[in-house]
């Protein structure tokens, strides 16, 4: 156990019992324990396996390539759609837990092989997801946001592609691209 994540144990109050015992599962299997975007993260070899975190309905175990594991459980959740390699497990209740102990540890240390093996998820390149039309008109005009737009990170450019092509109405897409072409031009990310 690591002590500058206990304090992510003592403040639950809602999911206490049950975060608890993921905890154990997880360091029963040999991982080490950090924190990690303000959530215990379980590494092997410095390499990123497994987070525990919680919501307002369930808990959960997210494994970061759970789109590598054999899911034939059918327990592993994709967040959304557009969530690529990650994988949940929820729950709702320590029961639940317990019941699935040893199928959680065999999840564990297939994601644990699999890190071992070196094997990659194929992400969905930059260019297949979909760019809204009224982005598309800005990024044809003569201006520096094409280029602004090439120069960001894959992430950020897919952030972007995502959030403007999100709503229904093309007044909203409309606004929103026109909102965040002064952080594409300044090099920023949606979230930054």
């Amino acid at each position: 156990m690591n002590p500058k994540v206990d304090f992510y144990f003592n403040r639950a109050t809602q999911w206490h019992e049950e975060i608890g015992h993921l905890r154990t599962i997880v360091l029963n299997c040999g991982l080490e324990e950090e924190l990690k975007w303000g959530c215990p993260c379980y590494t092997f070899q410095k390499n990123n396996i497994v987070l525990i975190h919680v919501f307002k309905e369930y808990c959960a175990l997210l494994f970061f390539k759970g789109a590598l594991l054999h899911n034939i459980d059918g327990i592993l959740i994709q967040q959304t759609e557009h969530v690529q390699a990650a994988r949940q497990i929820r729950f709702t209740n320590a029961h639940e837990i317990t019941a699935l102990e040893p199928t959680l540890k065999a999840y564990i240390y297939e994601a644990i092989e699999i890190e071992k093996a070196g094997l990659e998820v194929v992400l969905k390149k930059t260019t297949e997801f979909a760019v809204a039309e009224e982005f598309q008109i800005k990024l044809d005009e003569p201006s520096a946001l094409k280029t602004a737009f090439e120069a960001l990170t894959p992430g950020r450019q897919r952030a972007y592609l995502l959030h403007f092509s999100q709503p229904k109405q093309s007044k909203t897409r409309e606004a929103r691209v026109e909102k965040n072409i002064p952080r594409i031009l300044d090099g920023k990310g949606l979230d930054d």
